[in-house]
């Protein structure tokens, strides 16, 4: 019988609620991409990988677990199968998400002083975020700072555990055309109130310090981003929903990294990447344009006594699961969607395409991927934007521009995508991680783009 809590619980919403459970946890120990990148090596470094600095020599053996990390905010995680260097199926099998969200970046002189007593901070928009939803709600900081040390300079992470901040909305007294639309200046509208007359801007600076157990004198930058506060939590009569900031992209974060450790595979290289600054580009140092996959690939396979050769051609035979998240079918708007290729809530991952490219996936790549799923006993949804409309790009694509090999983008199905409170199905956690297991653990054997064994 179901239970009063969760009233409509069957096995595969059990499976959901549990994993949904583990997902807030994930979410809420990553404030900002720097904790991601933490978070995530915590994870591996529990089930035994060993970590690769990017500036030592790398020893790397058949059977071995490995992962390397860049400015602290990217990582990529590769695991060699005892079989792997069979140099006639020698290939990698990856995914990629990301680690950033669309928020508010501090600037490096963040206080502003008045009008009157009060103390507000100077921030500027990282990525695309829809403003109105980041006011009258608690905020705080998080991210990294750098200190003077006796030995020089350090990077410490700093997320204060409260409420901080909050930018309040203009009283509908003084603006009564707010609910006619309103376009936002993020100069003006959006810089949230730190003090009414109790604080200075020394008291601000000592608060950092004192989160990074500093001397203010000592604190020399800062990367810190505006955090909602607001806990994430598994909603609805039935158990339907999970609500959370950041699930575009923490939630294929996750699902991608809880697949990728719970499988081997004897026969290839299969490897988990989780990049930053998908939200402005990824064209950084640590971004998917950047040689962060392409030198982890090209150092773990000279590593393993194979040559250019040997990398080239296993390119040719490699695969790439592009993770990033889908519009599901909004409610109170269908018109917005494709009459055919649309997708809900609980539906199970969805399969993106778009004929200009700005998805990876082709009708190769999207065999490969429904095949998988269909042996996984995973449903399987697909997305396309209206025909009328412009859509979006992910990091698939981008990553290949470095690494060219075949690849499908993916999503999980959420609403209010960079809200700062964003909405999404119980059940497709669990969906995507079944479904990236099943890749993680067979072996592709692809002949050119014409045909493919899963073995």
């Amino acid at each position: 019988m179901p239970d009063d809590k969760h009233p409509a619980t069957d096995g595969a919403t059990a499976e959901g609620l549990e994993t949904s459970e583990r997902l807030v946890d994930f979410i809420h120990r990553c404030p900002s991409m720097f904790h991601t990148a933490a978070s995530i090596g915590a994870r591996l470094d529990q089930a035994g990988f060993t970590r690769l600095p990017e500036g030592d020599a790398w020893e790397v053996r058949p059977g071995g677990s490995y992962y390397t990390t860049r400015n602290g905010s990217s990582v990529v995680a590769f695991r060699v199968g005892e079989d792997a260097l069979d140099r006639s199926g020698y290939h990698f099998q990856m995914t990629a998400a990301h680690a950033d969200s669309p928020t508010y970046k501090l600037k490096s002189a963040p206080a502003l002083e008045g009008p009157e007593e009060y103390l507000r901070l100077d921030v500027e928009g990282y990525g695309g975020m829809i403003d109105y939803t980041w006011l009258d709600k608690p905020l705080s900081l998080a991210g990294r700072v750098f200190v003077r040390t006796a030995d020089g300079i350090e990077s410490r992470l700093f997320a204060p555990d409260r409420d901080l901040l909050l930018i309040p909305s203009v009283a509908i007294h003084l603006d009564r055309s707010v609910n006619e639309g309103k376009a936002f200046n993020k100069a003006v509208d959006l810089c949230p109130l730190f003090s009414a007359g109790r604080l200075r801007k020394d008291d601000f600076d000592r608060m950092v310090a004192e989160g990074v157990g500093a001397k203010p004198e000592d604190v020399l930058a800062h990367d810190l981003f505006l955090v909602n506060r607001e806990r994430a939590c598994i909603w609805g009569l039935a158990d339907e929903f999970v609500s959370s900031p950041k699930l575009d992209d923490l939630q294929c974060a996750f699902a991608s990294l809880e697949a990728f450790a719970a499988e081997r595979n004897r026969r290839c290289v299969t490897v988990y990447a989780c990049f930053d600054n998908e939200e402005v580009g990824s064209n950084t140092k640590q971004g998917a344009m950047s040689t962060l996959l392409r030198d982890t690939l090209v150092r773990a396979n000279a590593a393993l006594g194979m040559g250019e050769g040997d990398y080239l051609r296993a390119l040719s035979r490699s695969f790439l699961v592009s993770c990033d998240n889908a519009h599901a079918l909004h409610p109170n708007h269908p018109e917005l969607y494709d009459a055919a290729n649309r997708c809900r809530l609980n539906g199970g991952p969805v399969v993106k395409e778009s004929a200009n490219q700005k998805y990876t996936t082709d009708a190769f790549s999207r065999a490969v991927f429904v095949a998988l799923c269909e042996r996984a006993g995973v449903p399987c949804q697909t997305f396309a934007n209206r025909s009328d409309m412009a859509g979006g790009s992910t990091l698939g694509n981008l990553s290949n521009t470095q690494v060219s090999v075949y690849a499908v983008d993916i999503g999980l199905p959420q609403l209010a995508m960079h809200s700062s409170y964003e909405t999404a199905g119980v059940r497709d956690t669990a969906w995507a991680i079944r479904a990236l297991r099943e890749f993680f653990s067979a072996d592709l054997r692809i002949t050119g783009a014409d045909r493919v064994e899963l073995a």
